[in-house]
């Protein structure tokens, strides 16, 4: 699939390596084949109480596989560290709304350094303080579980900020991708699909599967199913 645009017509699915196997992250990424992004988490023990990879890391994955790389970075300072990701390669770098007082300029450099750019909210997270910022944004990343750990229970309450830029974006108000991340399965993908997500990152539904590829085509057969909405 060519990075240079999102798929049309389907929800885009976006296996999270954070439940790979890290010592096999090539063969991880060739097991996913036919998603729509890989979703690399970058967690530096600050912004949240977990560390996981960096950019040597990430610039390897994006040697491996031909997927989209799609960065969620959880981390302090992304002013400084958020760029670079998007000079390696990646397509989409997402940093966090609370990571930050200068989002806007942040996204920018991004942008400039040839990524898409991505803001992301804790579930606590109002989205009201950011709404007229997303304008300056390709992608909004609303965190369904608390950021830092994979396997968590997914956080239903956070659908209202999914369904306010959904509005948002169907009003033509906003040009923007929605995603989600945190406990999704097939038991939460469908309430998600209907509240307006176009992106769904997935850990342990795909990779704790016999066959993630096959888990990635069910996952997203079944948001297409009920979703109303069609990724930009």
């Amino acid at each position: 699939m060519s990075p240079t645009s999102e798929p049309a017509g389907k929800p885009m699915i976006a296996p999270s390596i954070l439940s790979a196997d890290f010592a096999r992250l090539a063969d991880e990424a060739a097991a996913v084949h036919g998603s729509d992004w890989l979703h690399v988490d970058v967690m530096d023990a600050h912004f949240v109480p977990n560390l996981t990879l960096g950019l040597p890391v990430v610039e390897s994955i994006l040697a491996a596989t031909d997927i989209p790389i799609d960065c969620h970075l959880m981390i302090d300072n992304p002013e400084r560290w958020a760029p670079p990701y998007a000079e390696a390669g990646a397509y989409n770098v997402t940093f966090h709304a609370e990571a930050t007082e200068n989002p806007v300029g942040v996204a920018r450099d991004i942008r400039a350094a040839g990524a898409k750019a991505g803001l992301a909210v804790k579930p606590g997270t109002e989205l009201e303080p950011y709404l007229e910022i997303l304008r300056d944004f390709d992608t909004l990343l609303v965190m369904s579980v608390e950021p830092g750990f994979g396997g968590q229970s997914f956080m239903p309450e956070v659908l209202s900020k999914v369904r306010t830029a959904r509005r948002l974006v169907d009003a033509g108000e906003l040009t923007i991708l929605v995603e989600i991340d945190g406990g999704i399965n097939a038991d939460t993908i469908e309430a998600a699909a209907e509240a307006g997500v176009d992106c769904f990152v997935a850990g342990s539904a795909v990779y704790g599967a016999e066959d993630p590829a096959a888990a990635v085509a069910a996952l997203r057969r079944q948001a297409g199913a009920v979703s109303p909405h069609r990724p930009l």
